[in-house]
C-alpha cells in the first residue's frame, strides 16, 4: 500500500512515523525517559574544558614603584601585595642570609592569598665592610651614609625568591653587586640629595637617575640588582615554572 494514498503524520515527540492502518517506520530509537534525539547537543558542550588547569597568576610581593617598574620591562601580566614581614635583622645574621631569608617571607607572607600563584619576593641591603647600610629615610642619615662609601666599595646583596603557592616550592637566590664610589665632597653631596632625594633607597642614591654620577665603576651581571630586582636571574626561575617572557 502507498503511503501516498493514506492518511499520513508524524509524531514529533516520539518521531514516529505512521500511515492510519499501521505504522511505518522509526527512524531512530526513542529516549523513552526524556523523548529527545540523539543527536541533541550534551547539555554541557564544554565539559572537556572544565579539566583544563588554570595557569597560575604571576604577583610581586612588594610595593616598591622601583621594582614593579623593572617586573614591567618583562612584558608579563602581574598584580602586587605588600607582604607584613618584620625586616629586623637578626643577631649575627650575615646580609647574604638576611636577603635570603627576608625575600622568601615576603613571597610566602602574601601565599594564603593567592593559592595558585607564581610569587616574586625580594629583599636588598647595601653593605660597607662588614656594615649594613639601610634605607636612610632623611637627609641626614643619607649624608651621612655617602660621606662614609666615599672612595670605598658598596656591596649590595639581593635577595630572589619564586614561590609556587600551589606546590609551596619556593627558588631562592642571593644576586651580589659592586658599586665603587667616587671621592665625594660635602657640597657634591649635599647637591645631589637635594636635587633626587633618594631617601626610600638603600645606599643614599638612585643608579637609574642621578645617582649614577656618584660612581666610578659597576661589578656585576645585571644593573637591574642595583635597583632592586635581577631581571636576568628572574627570567630563568619563570622559565623553570614554564612561564616564558619570550612567548617560547
Amino acid at each position: 500500500m502507498g503511503i501516498g494514498t493514506q492518511a499520513f503524520a508524524i509524531d514529533c515527540e516520539g518521531f514516529l512515523f505512521y500511515t492510519s492502518d499501521r505504522l511505518i517506520g522509526r527512524p531512530w530509537p526513542v529516549d523513552t525517559d526524556r523523548q529527545r534525539s540523539p543527536f541533541r547537543a550534551s547539555p554541557n558542550p564544554h565539559q572537556d574544558l572544565d579539566n583544563v588547569p588554570v595557569p597560575p597568576a604571576l604577583v610581586l610581593a612588594s610595593t616598591s614603584p622601583y621594582r614593579r617598574q623593572l617586573l614591567e620591562r618583562l612584558g608579563l601580566p602581574f598584580t602586587t601585595a605588600a607582604p607584613a614581614v618584620d625586616e629586623q635583622r637578626r643577631p649575627g645574621e650575615s646580609p647574604q642570609v638576611l636577603v635570603l631569608r627576608l625575600a622568601e617571607a615576603k613571597a610566602r607572607a602574601i601565599a594564603p592569598t593567592h593559592p595558585n600563584a607564581l610569587v616574586i619576593g625580594s629583599d636588598q641591603v647595601a653593605c660597607l665592610d662588614d656594615a649594613v647600610l639601610g634605607k636612610p629615610g632623611d637627609r641626614a642619615a643619607a649624608i651621612a651614609q655617602l660621606e662614609r662609601a666615599s672612595g670605598r666599595v658598596l656591596v649590595f646583596q639581593t635577595g630572589l625568591c619564586l614561590l609556587d603557592t600551589a606546590s609551596g616550592r619556593a627558588q631562592t637566590l642571593v644576586e651580589p653587586f659592586r658599586v665603587h664610589v667616587r671621592r665625594l665632597d660635602r657640597r657634591q653631596i649635599e647637591g645631589y640629595l637635594d636635587r633626587e632625594q633618594p631617601f626610600d633607597c638603600a645606599g643614599s642614591f638612585k643608579s637609574e637617575g642621578l645617582g649614577i654620577a656618584l660612581f666610578e665603576r659597576l661589578e656585576g651581571d645585571d644593573p637591574n640588582t642595583l635597583i632592586g630586582l635581577p631581571l636576568i636571574r628572574l627570567v630563568s626561575l619563570l622559565e623553570s615554572e614554564g612561564l616564558h617572557p619570550l612567548g617560547a
